[in-house]
């Protein structure tokens, strides 16, 4: 447990109880198709990512795929929280690990079947957790962390997406 991160996320959380107005947030990714399915997403300052498919898929696999990114933002979001709300919570943690699988079935995605959804079907994952404290403990550090972590969040709720499309300097949906 790092007293560093306890009091960065304590300050951050104060922050917002004189300043309301400063827990919204915007995140964003740029992101451009490169060649064939590869493509490049930039984030904030760090060094461009490739991603690409499998050659199954057409790819040249110098990069995981977007399917495999969503589980990865998933599977890394619950460590984080476990991470962040046991530093806060007074937790010791050995180890956090998320395993994470998705089922998707490539008729949807290739329209082959209109019934059958382009996305995950199910997405399940498995938290593997070592720690010292006991279990009532831990069972509230779980639900905490399900009960807030963003990407599950996201992934169990309807979220409102929209989007517009411009080809050659003119929006066209």
């Amino acid at each position: 447990m790092s007293e560093a991160l306890k009091n960065s996320l304590l300050g951050v959380i104060e922050q917002i109880k004189q300043k309301p107005e400063a827990a919204k947030a915007v995140f964003r990714a740029d992101t451009e198709l490169v060649t064939n399915v590869e493509c490049r997403a930039q984030i904030r300052e760090f060094p461009a990512m490739t991603i690409d498919e499998p050659p199954i898929l057409g790819g040249t696999d110098k990069g995981a795929n977007p399917v495999e990114l969503l589980l990865a933002a998933l599977g890394t979001c619950q460590e984080i929280m476990y991470g962040a709300y046991a530093s806060v919570m007074g937790v010791k943690l050995d180890q956090v690990k998320v395993e994470v699988k998705g089922y998707l079935d490539l008729r949807g995605l290739f329209g082959m079947d209109p019934s059958i959804p382009s996305g995950y079907s199910k997405i399940q994952y498995k938290t593997i957790i070592k720690s010292p404290a006991d279990e009532a403990t831990l069972k509230n550090l779980v639900a905490t962390v399900e009960g807030h972590c963003p990407v599950l969040d996201t992934l169990t709720r309807a979220v409102e997406v929209t989007g517009e499309v411009s080809a050659n300097g003119k929006q066209i949906h």
